[in-house]
């Protein structure tokens, strides 16, 4: 038996999941490691990490994990972090420059052109330089803490969450915790995952976790207390209910059709551990 190693994303939205690793009993009993969303899923795809925040599409790319239930990286409305930043209207995209660290939110930027807006754009995986990918491309996806400080007057912007909900009505999901099934036979005995992880996001979502929260974050982002906590509480939606489910399905069935991934495999979620291991949910 062992600590479980957990990857986690080093983003603003993340901060309320992390509460009790932080500053709680929880962190004792795991290794941490901080990276971006592409790397968390490739550490659990490697075997390097044995849980990790991954990006919603990841599932369906890496064989042998099961989702902590009701626990998400989710909205319901605009999400104000993912961004298409455009110098043309959008029927005048013709190449458009991704962030390096995406997944889930190129995935999502392919289903919403090949759907809705017409497929044909030039496609480039970029680092994360706003000023470096329009120099080389019409548009460019902008995602987590650096879209939340975008000077929106200088360029025509999209909210993907947002263009999501008006064509579907659905939420959009962009991440939850995945765990590698193999793991769980190292996992320390009486370690309920399920209720560390979802009692770690309640914690974080305290009125008191918020504030301290929007205190830590707001000098290193250079924007105000009350506008990290309106972030946190208005447009992320912690929950991995049976809304945001369906909208999840959904956008797995879509990129299954407009070829971003092979197939659609059904969730499997990990069970408290008075209750059987796992269930599956199509």
């Amino acid at each position: 038996m062992r600590r479980l190693r957990i990857s986690a994303i080093s983003y603003l939205n993340t901060a309320p999941l992390m509460w009790d690793f932080l500053h709680g009993p929880a962190g004792a009993d795991f290794e941490i490691d901080y990276t971006n969303p592409s790397s968390c899923a490739a550490a659990l795809r490697e075997g390097s990490a044995d849980i990790g925040i991954i990006p919603a599409i990841a599932y369906q790319q890496i064989p042998g994990l099961v989702v902590i239930p009701d626990v998400a990286i989710a909205t319901k409305r605009a999400v104000r972090s993912i961004l298409l930043v455009s110098k043309r209207p959008l029927d005048q995209i013709r190449s458009i420059a991704t962030d390096i660290s995406s997944l889930t939110s190129v995935a999502l930027l392919h289903v919403l052109f090949k759907k809705w807006y017409g497929g044909g754009r030039e496609v480039r995986s970029m680092p994360p330089n706003l000023e470096i990918m329009l120099a080389a491309c019409d548009a460019a996806l902008i995602i987590g803490d650096p879209a939340l400080t975008l000077d929106r007057s200088r360029h025509i912007v999209l909210d993907l969450a947002e263009e999501w909900h008006r064509l579907t009505g659905k939420p959009f999901v962009f991440a939850f915790w995945g765990v590698r099934e193999a793991a769980l036979l190292e996992l320390l005995p009486g370690l309920d995952l399920v209720e560390i992880f979802q009692q770690s996001r309640d914690h974080g979502l305290q009125p008191r976790s918020l504030q301290q929260i929007a205190r830590d974050w707001s000098s290193q982002l250079g924007i105000s207390e009350d506008e990290i906590q309106n972030y946190l509480t208005r447009n992320i939606y912690y929950q991995l209910d049976d809304e945001c489910l369906e909208g999840m399905r959904l956008f797995f069935r879509y990129a299954a059709e407009c070829g971003v991934i092979d197939r659609e495999l059904p969730l499997r979620f990990l069970q408290p551990l008075a209750s059987p291991l796992l269930s599956q949910r199509v």
